[in-house]
């Protein structure tokens, strides 16, 4: 394989929507997200109204990539070997004479395997590692704050109600019925929580498809939200971007599952047809699906019997680990927390920022404070490294972490936002992720402080 990962070698391009194409206000977005959770338990499970009040600092606690650990409401930070490097138990820090007690000499999460190989979702665990559901990290530590408070005993059972709010939010028909609150305020006020496309990438996407690139979408977003989204970041005529849309898309069951289990659907005004296709054998909107039929259009479009795919995302569990393992894609990941260390941000991403909305218009959080969820955080650290310290406090060494581990395993390479590389020719080279080269190899246009500080301590 090349040491180098070129768009020009692709015989087909996909992105995930949300957090990948679509950039959202994410301070904004997560108090959202964060408000619209916390008022269903407070409404419909008799939680405590404190769960609603919150102070821009107490965001500092909002971090991706924690694993919340449902048997004893411990929240942790793994490293690349599975050993906990932070933990709190609700929002409050573990020391690490606490942690040694907890998971022992070696500190080791004993869930981490089935976590590390197969990113299943699990009933003692659940992975926090994209933008839509990190919101609920912060509150799953404030639920079980206030169990304690209240001298209530923490177990799992918190989690069923944490799931209800989920669904209560986000299921396929909460868009139309306008129910829950996230839904009806993102209709409301788009502009408030969605960033527009640059025209960069606009021309960007068109030079792709005119070059004779098979353009996919594909989002675990119900085609209605879908088309809110595209509409207001690329256009009314977004589908005239795209050979290929599926929504709906329930990834990664995507990608893992036999056809069987779910055949790609037809649309009609949003909603699913009953009977599902045998195949698929035309480009078009789709819902559901699965990767098998998916791949063998794409043979016959690209007139290929292998045709070479590289798929944008932002999620590990969703996006990266099944389009790599399961499709053998190449693979584009997301990380706008390079941002928050020392990666400029692209030149289309701040003039965009400079014409959103008036500052008035952005809250007084903004103004007090607020840390962004890709910050890094003085709570739990870098996203990419961190110190892993051994009992006594005297032996001190620097960790990948597990995300910034699994980075470099399941991604080709790694971009702050597809605004970095829009301008660039489709031929550009970029280096690519490898096990032979420093691990600071694999990031565009530069690696974050912390991976470069480490490299710069082994040598």
């Amino acid at each position: 394989m090349s040491e180098y990962f070129s768009l020009s070698d692709c015989d087909v391009i996909g992105f995930d929507l949300d957090h990948t194409l679509c950039r959202y206000h994410l301070k904004e977005t997560s108090r959202l997200i964060y408000e619209s959770f916390a008022r269903y338990l407070v409404e419909h499970k008799g939680y405590d109204k404190d769960l609603l009040n919150l102070t821009p600092a107490t965001w500092d606690f909002c971090f991706k990539g924690l694993v919340v650990d449902l048997e004893d409401g411990n929240l942790v930070k793994l490293a690349e070997d599975g050993t906990v490097l932070r933990a709190t138990h609700g929002t409050n820090d573990l020391s690490t004479e606490e942690i040694i007690k907890h998971y022992g000499p070696k500190r080791e999460w004993k869930h981490f395997n089935s976590l590390n190989t197969s990113f299943t979702r699990s009933a003692k665990y659940y992975f926090y590692d994209n933008y839509f559901d990190l919101p609920g990290a912060f509150l799953c530590g404030r639920v079980v704050d206030m169990l304690h408070k209240r001298g209530n005993e923490v177990n799992s059972d918190f989690w069923k109600d944490m799931m209800a709010a989920i669904d209560h939010n986000y299921n396929t028909s909460a868009f139309k019925d306008d129910a829950g609150t996230y839904f009806p305020s993102v209709k409301r006020d788009p502009g408030r929580y969605l960033q527009p496309c640059s025209d960069s990438v606009k021309t960007w996407l068109r030079s792709m498809k005119n070059a004779g690139k098979v353009l996919l979408l594909i989002t675990s977003s119900h085609s209605d939200y879908c088309r809110l989204i595209c509409e207001h970041i690329l256009g009314k005529d977004f589908e005239e971007l795209f050979d290929i849309i599926i929504t709906n898309a329930l990834k990664p069951g995507f990608f893992s599952l036999v056809p069987q289990q779910r055949p790609f659907r037809t649309l009609v005004n949003d909603v699913e047809e009953s009977e599902g296709l045998p195949s698929l054998d035309k480009p078009g909107w789709y819902s559901q699906g699965n990767w098998p039929h998916l791949h063998e259009l794409l043979k016959t479009m690209t007139g290929k019997p292998e045709p070479k795919v590289v798929y944008f995302g932002d999620s590990m569990r969703s996006d990266m680990f099944p389009a790599s393992s399961f499709g053998k894609w190449e693979t584009v990941m997301i990380v706008e927390e390079m941002e928050g260390e020392g990666v400029p941000k692209s030149d289309a991403a701040m003039s965009n920022e400079a014409q959103v909305e008036p500052l008035e218009k952005r809250g007084k959080f903004e103004e007090q404070g607020m840390k962004s969820p890709s910050s890094a955080s003085n709570q739990w650290g870098s996203y990419f490294v961190d110190v892993h310290k051994s009992g006594g406090g005297d032996e001190e060494s620097q960790k990948l972490t597990w995300c910034c581990h699994c980075i470099h395993k399941y991604s080709t390479m790694a971009i702050p936002s597809v605004e970095h590389i829009a301008d660039l020719p489709l031929d550009y080279k970029f280096p690519r992720f490898s096990p032979d080269k420093p691990c600071t190899t694999g990031y565009y246009p530069r690696p974050p402080d912390s991976l470069l500080k480490r490299c710069e301590s082994l040598s």
